[in-house]
């Protein structure tokens, strides 16, 4: 199995941040909506975290290098192609899933245990 996270470094993105880009950079690395970290932050500061956050940010901004304007055009972008064959592969994989949990369920090793569990 091999992580998402391989040859991806994490930047800072001055272009799309509102402050300095930490938030975006962060959310470009992990591959979520940037909004969706831009709210984990400010919730953090709303419920206990306000030091922690800001200190965090503080050091981010100075640690992380800024994203060069290239690097985005140098990654690869999945085809429309490779996204319905990933798409394809996992719901073969979940529908395989169904079908196992199914053939257990309605197995006579789970009405037995189930009938052990009553007693």
């Amino acid at each position: 199995m091999t992580s998402a996270f391989n040859g991806r470094k994490l930047w800072r993105i001055p272009q799309q941040g509102m402050l300095k880009g930490v938030c975006a950079g962060l959310a470009h690395y992990l591959n979520v909506p940037v909004k969706l970290v831009r709210l984990i932050v400010v919730l953090s500061l709303f419920f206990g975290l306000a030091f922690f956050t800001v200190v965090a940010y503080i050091i981010m901004t100075f640690a992380l290098d800024p994203m060069p304007a290239d690097a985005m055009d140098n990654e690869a972008q999945a085809t429309s192609s490779e996204l319905l064959d990933a798409v394809d592969a996992e719901l073969a994989a979940g529908e395989k899933r169904l079908r196992e949990m199914e053939r257990y369920v309605t197995s006579d090793a789970f009405t037995l245990r189930g009938r052990f569990r009553q007693l």
